[in-house]
């Protein structure tokens, strides 16, 4: 079910999390009622350096997810499993999957509901617009998983191969399919759009040239089902976004800020142990958090793999995982006023957390 909650007068119109980067749009909550209020129950925390309810330094906490529990989140399995929160002084730290439907991670902190939530530029942006005060921290993704897949027997390579081809493209996702056309000078009306769900099987079939997916999942899929296929970044072509980024209130930063720092630091342990083992990355989130999705362990660790190249980069490799280099701030900035969200870096970004916590901790790079 979704979470109730009053009206929202500050947050953008809902769109599901595959809106703008598949697990963008506005996330649904994918958690009993009763469960949500409990796994938010992170007013007892204390970050002042006292003891909670629980005798934990900062409490209980209820970090909302973009997507469903797949291997997305790994690195937070991995905190979870090795006890990297527990370290870094929080009882508990609750992970709310986020689905199809409903609330999303800006909602949530809006509502007080979460905590922290792994979001997108083009979902936070248009938050901030309407007077959210939040900001984004820092990003897993360095560059965003959207792509267009196709045949590789009659490839899209580029996005200039789109013109007069059809293209599946699902509802949720036509804001950041029109940018990636704006971004490219392409017309849409060279284009002949279809409505599509997400299962890619009209691909497969013929029924379209090209098909708005994430690299990691849906390439992977055809491929196992026999269907040999192409995959074109979106990232690749002037749409430079990064994805499953930390979003926190601005009041988190101010006040909360060594709550903050200690919770980065247990994700980045985390995440560093998700990309040295795809292997259990994939059974973590296949038969322990994710078990009840019917996920098949042996695509999840293709998709594990797949999804190193999305976090690890050149830059992350010299300054640490999470971390976003000035250049690609401003790209980021560029790239979503190519979608008309027109943003500064100041008002979406406070990435002062991860940079102190580097040069405090060295040894975690």
């Amino acid at each position: 079910m979704t979470s109730s909650q009053p009206s929202l007068p500050r947050s953008p119109r809902p769109i599901d999390r595959r809106t703008f980067f598949r697990y963008s749009a506005f996330a649904g909550v994918a958690v009993g009622g009763t469960a949500l209020l409990a796994a938010c129950g992170s007013d007892s925390s204390d970050s002042s350096g006292g003891t909670t309810d629980d005798g934990s330094k900062f409490g209980t906490v209820a970090v909302q997810l973009s997507w469903i529990k797949n291997i997305e989140f790994a690195g937070e399995y991995f905190a979870l499993e090795k006890g990297y929160y527990k370290d870094a002084g929080f009882g508990n730290v609750n992970l709310i999957a986020g689905g199809a439907a409903g609330t999303g991670i800006e909602a949530g902190l809006d509502t007080g509901k979460v905590w922290i939530g792994l979001s997108a530029p083009q979902l936070t942006a248009p938050a901030v617009l309407n007077g959210l005060p939040a900001k984004i921290v820092g990003a897993t993704y360095q560059k965003n998983p959207f792509a267009i897949v196709s045949s590789a027997a009659k490839p899209i390579l580029t996005p200039q191969d789109m013109v007069g081809k059809k293209i599946g493209v699902q509802d949720s996702n036509q804001l950041v399919f029109g940018a990636l056309l704006d971004a490219n000078g392409i017309d849409p009306g060279s284009i002949t759009v279809v409505p599509a769900q997400f299962d890619p099987t009209p691909l497969a079939n013929g029924e379209v040239d090209g098909w708005v997916s994430y690299v990691t999942n849906e390439p992977i899929t055809l491929a196992a089902k026999g269907f040999p296929n192409h995959a074109m970044l979106f990232a690749d072509y002037n749409l430079p976004l990064v994805a499953e980024t930390f979003t926190v209130l601005q009041d988190t930063i101010d006040n909360e800020r060594d709550k903050l720092k200690a919770f980065l630091i247990a994700e980045i342990k985390g995440w560093k142990d998700a990309i040295a083992d795809p292997a259990e990355s994939a059974r973590l989130a296949a038969e322990v958090y994710g078990k009840d999705q019917n996920l098949d362990v042996a695509e999840q660790t293709k998709e594990a793999t797949a999804q190193i190249g999305l976090v690890v980069s050149e830059d992350t490799t010299a300054n640490g995982l999470f971390t976003m280099t000035p250049k690609l701030v401003e790209e980021n900035i560029a790239a979503l006023a190519k979608a008309k969200l027109d943003v500064t870096a100041d008002q979406l970004f406070d990435l002062s957390i991860i940079d102190e916590i580097y040069k405090e901790n060295p040894d975690l790079k």
